[in-house]
């Protein structure tokens, strides 16, 4: 075991809340098809309860409690969340309770305020109506259902200001029958230490040996993953989160960064995330950053693209002799891999390593062509290219070096045409047309090709004009477009475009820098387009040959 061990040795209960407060991020929209396929992916990798939604807040949680019963789960539970009733209608008459029964789950999350200030603020009851909210919830939920968990809402801001009063909300909630205490951390602006001395008080409660206690820590002083895992520390065997940290404001403490924490670090261990599924983090990860429609925050830590890469030659040159000296986890345990980046920080070490990658093997580390490849890179980052995030560009550049890069087609000539029309109604549009001129073998083809913008106009006319030899460019998708001014400022400023494509098979980025933005975009579909031909084995004749041009 690794790191610090906690002297509660229970297995840590997961509560995966992705699919309710990961749907209140920002951008985020789930359909129901959606959140099947997330609790589908959650029950696969362990989680031991996923928290489906509000009965009755929308027609899609509602919807989702439906029809995910027509998809059994493996191991995880399906939750419902809801409030206590309200302070003017019985627990027989009330809507939310009644909508969280209607789901049929079987487990329901219910929370109460614990907060001095919200029940006499928000909610304008006293102290002791709100006890009797939350004991005649949870009493009548109890006798219908097989487990309840407690979110004691702002339960450490409400301790930090009554610690009398939120104990006796845990308390009060604990003599109901409720399954396990959540402390929640709702509005994630505590420290560490405050985390550790609140819940210290709770394991002095005389509950604490009888009932278990859980953790729900919100992100806004960026703190959600620490502070659950002092919780932890602390006893508590109950924790909550989201994957990739979604949620509302600032996210919630983040399970894939919880969870290698507590297995690999903590030495904890889980219901059902052994070792082996833990491998499947990474991917868990990007499909729910997939289904969200969000961009993988490379820098996350544990499953970022960037998590095990390695720029500097220093580094790379340690790393290839131990990976312990530049990584605190093997990659392979949480799914992901180590990556050897190219910049002009770039040894040696670094080109050998990517250049095995492209079947570039045996070089002698003294080879001049190795040395002219260094000084190319360098150079060419001088003038503003990456190849850190462009390495479909990288791999380019080191097959031209050796020789092995086929001529697919050379480039003539362009010219692109900006114009905006005025309709009758005055409505005023920008629209593109771009003209490619190509030598293609020994034929000559031009090629015109509109789009709403440059870029776009000048992507289809290379498309155009090489479709008829090269069908394959077709399935080539363009996911991500980024422009970044690197000198000047004006409006002659050098440019450095990066794009990213996708063609059902692979991804790959490529770079391009010019002066001129249209200039910049074509080298960078260029290189997209010649990195899908040499992936795909085509001849410049359009022919395909047996795997990929031998080095």
């Amino acid at each position: 075991m690794r790191g610090i061990v906690s002297s509660r040795v229970e297995p840590v209960i997961l509560l995966d809340t992705t699919l309710r407060d990961g749907s209140q991020s920002e951008d985020v929209l789930f359909s129901v098809v959606d959140k099947v396929r997330i609790a589908e992916r959650l029950d696969a990798i362990g989680i031991d309860f996923i928290e489906g939604g509000w009965p009755g807040a929308n027609p899609t949680d509602d919807d989702f409690f439906q029809e995910i019963k027509r998809h059994p789960l493996r191991h995880s539970r399906v939750v419902a969340f809801g409030s206590t009733k309200r302070s003017l209608t019985t627990v027989e008459t009330d809507p939310v309770l009644e909508g969280l029964l209607r789901t049929e789950t079987g487990v329901i999350t219910l929370f109460g305020k614990s907060w001095t200030l919200h029940v006499t603020d928000a909610l304008g009851i006293t102290l002791e109506e709100n006890l009797d909210l939350i004991h005649d919830s949870i009493r009548y939920l109890k006798e219908r259902v097989d487990t309840i968990f407690f979110d004691a809402e702002h339960f450490f801001d409400g301790f930090k200001a009554d610690p009398r009063y939120a104990l006796q909300v845990l308390q009060t909630a604990e003599e109901a029958g409720a399954d396990c205490l959540i402390l929640c951390d709702t509005n994630g602006g505590c420290l560490v230490p405050e985390i550790t001395h609140i819940t210290q008080q709770v394991t002095l409660l005389p509950s604490a040996t009888r009932i278990p206690w859980g953790i729900h820590c919100h992100n806004d002083a960026g703190l959600a993953v620490a502070n659950t895992l002092a919780a932890v520390t602390m006893g508590a065997t109950h924790v909550q989160g989201t994957i990739n940290g979604i949620g509302e404001r600032c996210g919630n403490a983040n399970l894939t960064s919880v969870l290698p924490n507590l297995l690999l670090k903590m030495g904890r261990t889980t219901q059902a995330v052994s070792p082996a599924k833990l491998t499947q983090l990474t991917s868990l990860s990007r499909f729910v950053d997939e289904i969200a429609n969000r961009l993988p925050h490379k820098n996350q830590p544990f499953v970022g693209a960037s998590a095990f890469a390695h720029k500097g030659g220093i580094h790379v040159s340690a790393v290839l002799r131990n990976t312990l000296t530049y990584e605190h986890i093997r990659p392979e345990e949480v799914g992901n891999q180590q990556r050897i980046l190219i910049s002009d920080q770039s040894g040696r070490s670094n080109l050998l390593v990517k250049l095995a990658e492209f079947g570039i093997m045996g070089l002698d580390a003294q080879d001049p062509r190795l040395s002219g490849l260094l000084e190319e890179i360098k150079a060419l980052e001088h003038r503003g290219l990456q190849f850190a995030g462009a390495e479909a560009s990288f791999e380019l550049l080191a097959l031209k070096a050796f020789g092995k890069l086929p001529d697919y087609f050379q480039l003539l000539g362009f010219r692109v045409i900006d114009e905006r029309r005025i309709r009758a109604n005055n409505e005023r549009t920008m629209g593109s047309e771009a003209t490619v001129k190509l030598l293609l073998g020994e034929r000559t083809i031009h090629s015109v090709g509109e789009g709403a913008g440059p870029v776009d106009a000048l992507h289809t006319a290379l498309r155009h004009a090489l479709e008829g030899c090269y069908p394959q460019i077709n399935a080539m998708h363009l996911v991500d477009y980024k422009v970044r001014i690197l000198s000047g400022g004006g409006t002659d400023a050098k440019v450095r475009v990066l794009t990213e494509w996708h063609d059902g098979q692979r991804d790959w980025g490529t770079v391009g820098v010019s002066d001129h933005i249209t200039a910049a975009s074509y080298d960078a579909i260029v290189d997209a387009v010649y990195f899908k031909l040499y992936k795909d084995g085509i001849s410049p004749s359009g022919e395909k040959q047996i795997g990929v041009v031998a080095i």
